[in-house]
């Protein structure tokens, strides 16, 4: 999360009038601002990451099984090398040594085996998990706000869906599961190391203590760097996402030297914070070992010079092996902690996002919205951001079914607000909203919004077919209902004008098609959903007029039947409406149908006669 301040300039901020008062506490983070954690990673969390593995712990306990195994045959090796050197050697004792080399080449094979399977099993048991995780944190991102998508560049989003949980997987993979297997190593050849020669062991754990300090006095190091570093991936990604969706401006401007002198900065931190972080990590790995020399080397002192210990030829160099046996999980489990403290900068942002909350949730007793006429009522409905300053005051209206209400009025009066709330986008301070006699807080919003139709100013075509792209508003329809909603909107003659008809495919945003063309589009894949309510904002504002007019037969035959809201600047789309609301600072100051508001000459009038002189001005 990045910090919080009370926002004083609306500039600051992205689409003030839909955001709550909780929401507004968040200023708009700039793509160079470092994300600033309001909780760190804690150790209990790692409980978070082992229930991602609970679905597969019969595949886990395989594993450990199969890990277990290969252990018990290792062990298995020094044993026969110490009674080998000390007694079937000097007995020359050739039919038992060569059983003894079988023996060996057995605990080799079987462990090869193991580890085989071991390798294959974890790599998969690793990528369902991530899958799981990733699913999870996609699924979780659709439940919030639209604030909170507003409030920080996508880019800074879209790295925790996939870079940030691609970096766990070496942790998931190998980390958690090789943990046990390495802990079981390590206190089954301490046992076997204190039945051979107690004192041996004590020497063996002599320098312990300096590796758990030195381990110490670099945990905190090292997760201070990945997390600076996570801050600068996360930058980078968000400038070049940036920079892709914005590169017809760019080139417009003539901003690609300025441009890329940005990425070579941004980029040059990313690289100086990556270097300075796996300096730290690669610390680790030469500590460990180095310990584990020196403790080998004192091992083979001790047992030489017999300080205090009297031990066969046999004895020392089986013992050394089950040192090097000892030292390998610690070494192992001290990657697992390297790798654990370096995924844990990755971690907090990805449980950070979890832990998100959605502002808008269905009621514990909510129900599904049964199949509704389309009656709608505002009951004095009072919505604000802030206290005492209420951006809808006292709404109050009635819809009764297959009606068109027109909601005009200057910028901020609370229009898209009104039909926000009708969406449960957010929800209302005071009063009710109803339809069809049920308060929309009490049904479940997915059961609302399926039997709505939303189309806004801001179109948004997805990569894919233009058929497909209709389709989205109903997966079952068939083409030939496609082709037949395409018509109704007037779409229809520009599809087939294209390259491969409504199998024509177009690019991110549909930024292969005019504007004009992706709003009639739209308006198709909100036909083909059947809506009981239909919501228009601003919907034929990137229509050229003769486009419109051709449109204007099209949307009636879209309205017909339902109820519908129709927000929009210019007055010839609504003055068939059956009732048009002008909304000034969060009221409905006046009501009725285009030719009553007309004779009323108010501020309908006023803004009417407005258009009317600058149509006349442009047709001179």
């Amino acid at each position: 999360m990045f910090k919080k301040k009370k926002v004083t300039d609306p500039e600051n901020f992205t689409a003030q009038e839909n955001l709550t008062e909780e929401e507004k506490v968040y200023t708009r983070q700039r793509i160079e601002d470092d994300e600033e954690l309001e909780q760190e990673f804690k150790f209990s969390d790692l409980k978070r990451v082992a229930k991602y593995l609970m679905p597969y712990r019969s595949a886990v306990l395989k594993v450990l099984v199969t890990i277990m195994i290969a252990n018990i045959a290792a062990l298995i090796g020094p044993l026969l090398t110490r009674s080998a050197i000390d007694v079937v050697i000097p007995a020359a004792d050739i039919p038992r040594l060569l059983l003894y080399g079988v023996l060996f080449g057995i605990t080799l094979f079987i462990i090869g085996l193991c580890m085989r399977y071991r390798i294959y099993a974890i790599t998969e048991i690793g990528q369902d998990t991530l899958k799981d995780m990733r699913s999870d944190l996609f699924t979780h991102l659709q439940t919030l706000p639209f604030s909170y998508f507003d409030s920080r560049p996508h880019g800074k989003i879209l790295i925790r869906v996939v870079n940030y949980i691609n970096t766990l997987s070496d942790l998931l993979s190998n980390g958690v599961i090789n943990l046990v297997s390495d802990l079981f190593s390590l206190f089954f050849t301490l046992a076997i190391m204190l039945m051979i020669d107690v004192r041996l062991t004590l020497y063996s754990l002599a320098l312990l203590p300096v590796l758990f300090l030195l381990v110490l006095w670099l945990k905190n190091s090292q997760r201070r760097a990945y997390q600076q570093l996570s801050n600068k991936q996360s930058t980078l990604n968000a400038f070049i996402h940036e920079s892709i969706a914005g590169i017809r401006i760019t080139q417009s401007f003539a901003r690609e030297e300025v441009n890329h002198q940005i990425f070579t900065s941004i980029s040059e931190e990313n690289r100086s914070h990556w270097m300075k972080a796996v300096k730290i990590q690669f610390l680790m790995w030469p500590i460990v070992e180095n310990i584990s020399i020196l403790t080998v080397t004192l091992i083979y002192f001790v047992g030489i010079r017999q300080i205090g210990v009297d031990v066969s030829t046999g004895t020392l160099i089986a013992f050394v092996a089950y040192v090097n046996n000892f030292w390998n999980p610690i070494i192992n489990i001290g990657n697992f902690y390297n790798n654990l403290i370096t995924a844990s900068a990755y971690l907090e942002r990805i449980f950070e996002t979890l832990d998100e909350q959605p502002l808008i949730v269905d009621a514990p007793e909510a129900q599904p919205l049964p199949a509704i006429e389309g009656h709608i009522e505002f009951e004095d409905v009072i919505f604000r951001y802030e206290p005492g300053k209420n951006i809808l005051d006292g709404v109050s209206f009635e819809m009764p079914p297959g009606k068109t209400v027109a909601l005009v009025g200057p910028t901020g009066s609370g229009k898209t607000t009104i039909i926000s709330l009708l969406s449960r986008f957010y929800d209302i301070n005071e009063g009710s909203i109803k339809i069809d006699g049920y308060d929309i807080r009490d049904i479940t919003m997915q059961s609302l919004r399926k039997q709505m139709g939303v189309m806004l100013q801001d179109t948004f075509i997805f990569s894919g077919t233009i058929i497909d792209n209709i389709r989205y508003g109903n997966l079952d329809a068939t083409e030939e209902e496609v082709i037949a909603a395409a018509k109704t909107v007037r779409a229809h003659d520009f599809i087939m004008n294209l390259k491969d008809g409504y199998y024509t495919a177009v690019e991110e945003r549909g930024s292969t098609l005019s504007a004009g063309q992706r709003q009639l589009i739209a308006f198709a894949r909100t036909i083909i959903a059947n809506p009981r309510i239909l919501i228009l904002d601003e919907a034929t504002s990137s229509i050229d007029t003769e486009t419109e007019e051709l449109l204007q037969e099209g949307l009636q035959q879209l309205l017909k039947g339902r109820t519908s809201f129709i927000i929009a600047h210019r007055l010839s789309t609504i003055r068939n409406s059956d009732q048009i609301f002008y909304i000034e600072q969060g009221r409905i100051v006046e009501r009725g149908s285009h030719q009553e508001l007309l004779e009323l000459r108010g501020l309908y009038y006023q803004l009417y006669q407005s258009q009317y002189n600058q149509l006349l001005e442009q047709n001179r």
